[in-house]
């Protein structure tokens, strides 16, 4: 997605980062809870103890700007993990295991306006921590 690269290579001034995308799990037969159980088991395989694991979750607390800069400057010092759900969610395993739950919204994004939306806040995040213009 181009917003996405543009808003990646501004984000190379501050820091890295990059999107790993899980495969999707797929199945012939079983049920949404299932299949959720099946997708939360890949991910926190990928997920080491030290991570900050921040899962996207339209129930998560609600941020502001200025309060996700925050939250990222006092969480920067270990990796942060930011967790986008399957079609049906995150399961409750993966919400466990997370060390802090958010919303962007209590709407429904698809995937690709997700992880527009978290680039952008983080790089706004960045942006308000340098003191920059682009917040205002």
């Amino acid at each position: 997605m181009q917003g996405i690269g543009e808003f990646q290579k501004r984000l190379s001034r501050y820091t890295s980062v990059k999107m790993i995308e899980l495969p999707d799990i797929k199945v012939k037969t079983g049920t949404n809870e299932e299949l959720k159980i099946r997708e939360a088991e890949l991910l926190l395989k990928n997920i080491k103890p030290l991570d900050v694991l921040v899962a996207l979750d339209e129930r998560g607390k609600l941020l502001s700007s200025q309060a996700f800069s925050k939250f990222l400057e006092k969480e920067m010092r270990r990796d942060i993990i930011f967790c986008i759900g399957g079609v049906h969610g995150l399961d409750k395993s993966v919400l466990d295991r997370a060390d802090h739950v958010i919303s962007f919204s209590r709407f429904t994004f698809t995937h690709q306006m997700i992880r527009l939306l978290l680039y952008e806040q983080i790089y706004r995040a960045f942006n308000i921590l340098d003191g920059g213009q682009y917040h205002k």
